[in-house]
């Protein structure tokens, strides 16, 4: 899991340098697979209950699930970009958000929230805490800044499967929800909205968008839960 989750972590150096104007998303998918192909590793998502590609790109008013294609990113653009690396029969999976070129300030601001939302989740991952401790700890962050999160997707566990039980949600109640285990290995990856998070899927069947066209920013890391308080494997 450690070097599934280092592969990714390099991965995503790759997606940062090919975030400017005039890529398109296709040019990035093809990018990251042909880098886990190198390493002898097979991209997690492709083929996964039938996603046609190797990495989930969302921009702008996308939320989760977007199918790389044609799209060409412009200046301002804000790009999520989720990666799964299976290795030897073990996945990594992170997301992280970026900026194209120079950004608006409340673009910039909505980056800054849910990247500090999702390590406020992490902090929560400790032996004897719950899911809820995570994804309230994750909401609070959210809410303080004025945003919501997305109610109808979040974390999950992960480790010989891509998603695996449990369910790690972007909110919850203190102390409710699963109790957390030494060796657990979970993903935690808050969606913030800027106001209203609900989300309708497309006719392709896997994207889903801001019903409303807000603006979403989404960053996850996958985290081993151990006797030494939690540890980021999707990191180099």
């Amino acid at each position: 899991m450690r070097e599934a989750g280092r592969l990714v972590a390099e991965a995503r150096l790759i997606v940062k340098e090919l975030m400017r104007p005039g890529v398109t998303t296709r040019q990035i998918d093809l990018a990251v697979e042909q880098f886990i192909r190198s390493k002898g590793c097979t991209p997690s998502f492709k083929g996964y209950r039938g996603f046609p590609a190797s990495t989930c790109i969302c921009v702008n008013e996308e939320m989760v699930h977007g199918i790389p294609g044609a799209r060409v990113l412009a200046e301002g653009d804000i790009v999520s970009v989720d990666i799964g690396v299976n290795y030897r029969g073990y996945h990594g999976d992170s997301v992280w958000t970026y900026g194209v070129g120079k950004i608006a300030p409340d673009r910039q601001r909505l980056l800054e929230i849910s990247e500090k939302a999702m390590l406020a989740g992490v902090a929560m991952a400790q032996v004897g805490n719950t899911t809820g401790d995570i994804g309230a700890a994750m909401e609070r962050v959210a809410m303080n800044a004025g945003y919501v999160v997305s109610k109808e997707f979040g974390g999950h566990g992960v480790g010989r499967s891509l998603h695996e039980e449990p369910s790690v949600p972007n909110f919850g109640e203190p102390g409710k929800g699963v109790t957390l285990r030494t060796g657990m290995t979970i993903a935690i990856e808050p969606i913030v909205v800027m106001e209203d998070a609900a989300a309708v899927t497309l006719k392709d069947k896997w994207t889903v968008v801001s019903k409303y066209d807000y603006l979403s920013a989404q960053f996850e890391h996958t985290v081993a839960i151990t006797k030494d308080g939690p540890q980021i494997l999707t990191t180099l």
